[in-house]
């Protein structure tokens, strides 16, 4: 499974880098201005900025409705690095994008897709990702991980090759249950990737370690 980091914040994209296991980064124009990253200039230059960060995909959304905006778009954000992926939203318009783009070889990411036939549009369109947002159907009281599983299920039918990227991860255990159900990639914050670190015995395992270590150069 591979990991992404769902940040516009370039100090985490370095830490989730350097620890050797990041795959990619997806970001959206919230997350961008969330670290005060605005205007047109700014954001494109920090899109170029991610992809000199990490090795992976980085994906790069359009902020337009209509196919000509999506097109116009997305082929100046794919002509910004080879990394770039184009985001496009789940919508009539962003199917015909979606189909446009691979149609030209252009990688795409299909976001906003809360149900399995929205995911099966995708697919169909040559999405090279599709993007259930897990954490927000959790929110509405709705299985987020249930939506994966079917997804799942349906691609591995018909030998889909667009790949599952669950998003909207809120904790580890979404990154673990991701996992086990196939999900190809998750992204989520920082956290959700370094709490997988984390367990009490290796900790007391290690201190135990370090104390017998001690008494034995005494």
């Amino acid at each position: 499974m591979k990991f992404f980091i769902d940040t516009a914040n370039l100090d985490q994209i370095k830490e989730a880098q350097d620890l050797g296991v990041l795959d990619g980064v997806t970001t959206n124009p919230s997350l961008m201005a969330k670290e005060g990253i605005t205007g047109a200039a700014k954001i494109t230059q920090h899109y170029i900025d991610i992809c000199e960060a990490v090795d992976g995909d980085v994906s790069a959304e359009v902020i337009s409705t209509d196919f000509e905006g999506m097109v116009r778009e997305g082929e100046a954000l794919a002509a910004l690095h080879p990394q770039i992926v184009v985001k496009i939203p789940m919508i009539k318009d962003g199917i015909k994008a979606l189909k446009y783009f691979s149609d030209r070889g252009i990688k795409t990411n299909c976001t906003l897709v809360f149900s399995v036939g929205q995911a099966l549009l995708a697919a169909k369109a040559g999405a090279s990702y599709v993007s259930p947002f897990i954490g927000r159907l959790d929110d509405v009281s709705t299985d987020g991980l249930q939506l994966i599983e079917d997804i799942r299920l349906v691609y591995d039918n018909y030998g889909f090759e667009t790949e599952i990227l669950a998003a909207s991860v809120r904790h580890t255990m979404h990154v673990v249950d991701c996992a086990k159900i196939g999900a190809d990639v998750i992204t989520g914050p920082l956290s959700s990737i370094m709490g997988l670190l984390n367990h009490p015995l290796t900790d007391i395992g290690l201190a135990k370690f370090l104390e017998d270590y001690a008494k034995g150069n005494n």
